[in-house]
């Protein structure tokens, strides 16, 4: 293509090669300006939308119902701990922040702890360490634990983080009051809401 010539002028030779660059550099221009005029047109039209703010903790926060707080150990309709220290949870916890001591209860169905003659004697989590992803949930075959809706963690000394089975109990645990479950209609994921 370098053979190509537009025009007989001696002086201002112009080749197609260079029409073709200045072509493309042209056409990467107008296609950069339309993608930053499409961002710029969603920045803007956030700015007339109102901004919905929580006046925590005077108004409760609404979370998802899929909103995984902190750990609940259930029970049964008689009171007994369905955790049967099976260590399942434990295993399947990629921050290793469960810790289980298994205990053997050979009482009479009635008189005994857990549902099972084995029990959770000890049962921790160390919420310093755990990531809230859910896996000893998935893992336990009893549903002996799920998340709750708890989000009230803080604490001022780290030691406070680990919370033992009298913590995690559902019958014993003490729930925020601060928080309510969205509805399936609500959308409660977006910075900006239009009130």
């Amino acid at each position: 293509m370098a053979g190509y010539r537009i025009g007989s002028d001696a002086k201002g030779v112009i080749t197609v090669n260079w029409i073709l660059i200045i072509m493309s550099i042209i056409s990467e221009v107008i296609e950069s300006t339309k993608a930053i005029i499409q961002g710029m047109g969603v920045t803007l039209s956030y700015i007339p939308k109102r901004k919905w703010t929580v006046e925590y903790p005077d108004e409760p926060v609404t979370v998802q119902p899929r909103y995984r707080g902190q750990h609940l150990l259930h029970v049964d309709e008689l009171g007994r701990e369905k955790c049967v220290a099976c260590y399942l949870c434990a295993a399947a916890c990629p921050s290793e922040c469960i810790y289980i001591v298994a205990a053997d209860d050979p009482r009479p169905p009635d008189q005994r702890v857990g549902v099972d003659e084995r029990y959770a004697a000890v049962y921790n989590i160390d919420y310093g360490r755990c990531i809230f992803c859910g896996y000893c949930v998935e893992a336990c075959p009893k549903d002996a634990i799920t998340h709750g809706y708890n989000f009230e963690l803080s604490v001022y000394s780290r030691a406070d983080l680990l919370k033992t089975k009298d913590d995690l109990l559902i019958t014993k645990q003490l729930q925020s009051k601060n928080y309510r479950v969205a509805l399936s209609h609500e959308d409660v994921d977006s910075e900006y809401k239009e009130v």
